[in-house]
Parts: structure tokens; sequence; C-alpha cells
């Protein structure tokens, strides 16, 4: 039999029960939540996409033992404060907030890792502190030059708009959602970690809403096409090394149903100073949910590369 190669072989994990420390920072306008696993080495801060949370990170984290990994509630999302106002949720905002923990939190040497909006944010806040990092991986970032016909988000608004808020239980959620795209797609034990941490209860009463309320979803997902061409006219100032994970890529004039092919702009690796582009056209714009372990061995050559 043949020898498996390091890229097959399991990874470690961290101990069972292992649990991240809640942690929580006030920034004035917003107070961010975040989760911290114990470890060593270059810090690994992970950015969740729009509508999700840092918990959803948890299995990507259990694949790094031995290493720091801080995840964040971006503001609106999780258990993070909410802020009222569209303005409130440009997305600079979310950039500028990242910087500020990394700050705050007198992190050095940081692995960037975002998703989607997160993945967006991370860069905007390298762009502002670019010596406080060290590599950055953008999952199926949400960077493009902006349309602004609004097409590309269109799709989503109709999909938060028909998003259920109100939850008796994480069970229910778990039960209506398990057979239905994406998350039929998504590794083991994720949803759980999504509908577990990503419902709040009701102070007043019984049951559960979203942890990112629909309308702060909405206002995520409507302010993508204003956000303007800063960041990807800045892109060759971001000079670390740097990995770009993305989904299948559209093919123009046909038909994709939401979330299945990638947001991210086909050469958005080459208009970085030193990046790989990692096409996985197998997976879906979900790529932390669905290949935790892809993701995790991205993280590992990316942090053993510049320790």
């Amino acid at each position: 039999m043949q020898e498996p190669t390091s890229s097959e072989r399991a990874l470690p994990r961290r101990p069972e029960g292992e649990q991240p420390i809640e942690f929580r920072r006030d920034l004035g306008e917003v107070a961010i939540a975040g989760f911290e696993w114990a470890g060593d080495g270059p810090p690994i801060l992970l950015a969740h996409g729009t509508g999700f949370h840092g918990r959803l990170w948890d299995a990507v984290a259990r694949l790094l033992p031995g290493r720091r990994v801080i995840a964040l509630d971006l503001r609106g999302h999780g258990r993070s404060s909410k802020p009222e106002g569209d303005e409130a949720y440009h997305w600079a905002r979310f950039g500028d907030d990242i910087g500020r923990i990394v700050e705050d939190l007198d992190l050095r040497g940081v692995i960037g890792v975002g998703h989607s909006m997160g993945g967006y944010s991370v860069a905007e806040a390298v762009r502002h502190h670019l010596d406080r990092f060290a590599a950055l991986l953008l999952i199926d970032p949400t960077i493009f030059l902006p349309r602004p016909d609004g097409e590309r988000t269109a799709g989503a608004l109709d999909f938060v708009a028909r998003r259920r808020n109100e939850w008796a239980s994480h069970e229910e959620m778990i039960e209506r959602f398990e057979p239905r795209f994406p998350f039929s797609a998504w590794a083991p034990g994720i949803l759980r970690d999504y509908a577990v941490h990503g419902l709040l209860a009701v102070p007043s009463g019984e049951g559960h809403v979203l942890a990112c309320p629909p309308t702060v979803e909405a206002a995520v997902y409507a302010a993508r096409d204003s956000i303007g061409t800063h960041l990807v006219d800045a892109l060759g100032t971001l000079t670390l090394p740097t990995r770009v994970l993305r989904a299948k890529t559209p093919v123009p004039g046909e038909e994709a149903a939401p979330f299945t092919t990638s947001p991210t702009m086909p050469d958005l690796a080459s208009r970085l100073p030193d990046a790989i582009d990692v096409s996985l056209p197998h997976l879906s714009h979900f790529i932390p949910m669905e290949a935790p372990d892809l993701v995790a061995r991205h993280i590992i050559e990316a942090a053993d590369a510049v320790s």
C-alpha cells in the first residue's frame, strides 16, 4: 500500500472538549466579540462572511492544535453589537473594526484569514495595518469591481428577504436546514455550530432569533455594490504573501443558483504582488464549511512559511 502524502494524512486535532475563550472589546461605536483558542506561533485571525459568526470557524480551529487562533464576530453579527442605520454596515467599517482589534490586542505577524465579505474586510484591514500582518488567506473573497446596476446583489437580497428570523430551538433550525443547499453540502457538525451559536435567546420569552438579524444582513448586502474601487485600486500595496482560494468561476451568460459560483474577480491573485491562485471548481462559495480540512492545511502552510 502506498504511503499517504502529507496533504492526504488526517490533520491532528485539538483535545476533545477544548473550547475557545470568549472576549469582548469596546471600540466606541460598537463592541466586538471574539473567541480565542490557546496556542503559540503567529496569531491566526479569522473573519466570517455575511450573516454568519465567529464560531462557524470551530471546525477549522480544531484542526489547528497548538496554534493561537482568534475568530471574530463582525459588527451586527453573533455576540457583537448591532448599530442601527445602513451607514453602519458600509464595508470599510468592517475592515476598520478588524484593524482596531488587531491593535487593541497588540497582535503582530498576523495570518489574516477571511471568507467572502470577511475576506474583503481582512484585506481592507491589511491595507491600513500592513506592519501588523505577515500573510493573507482570502477564501472566495467578495472583492470585485462594483457594478452600478446591482445585478450581483439582487439574488442575495431575495434570499435574505425570505430568511426566517424566529426559531423555537437550535434543533428546529438544524432539522429545517439540513436537507437544503448550501447546508446539505457542509461538513459534519458545522450546521450545528451555525445553529447553536447563530441563535440568541429571546430575553422576554421563549424561543430564539438569529444573531445576525435579517435587517442587518440585508444592509450588508445592500452596501456591497456601493463600496467603490479603493480596495481594488490599492491591491498593489498588499505586499505580503497571499493565497486566494476560489470556487467555480461563473460562466458568462449561464444562469447559476445563488452562492454556487465565486464572487471573486478571477484575476485577483495576479493583481497582488505576492499571491497564488487556487481554483476549487468542485466547491461552492461556502468553502470553509464544505472543506474545513483544506482550509486548515492552507492556514498551516501560510503560518509555517512566515514563522
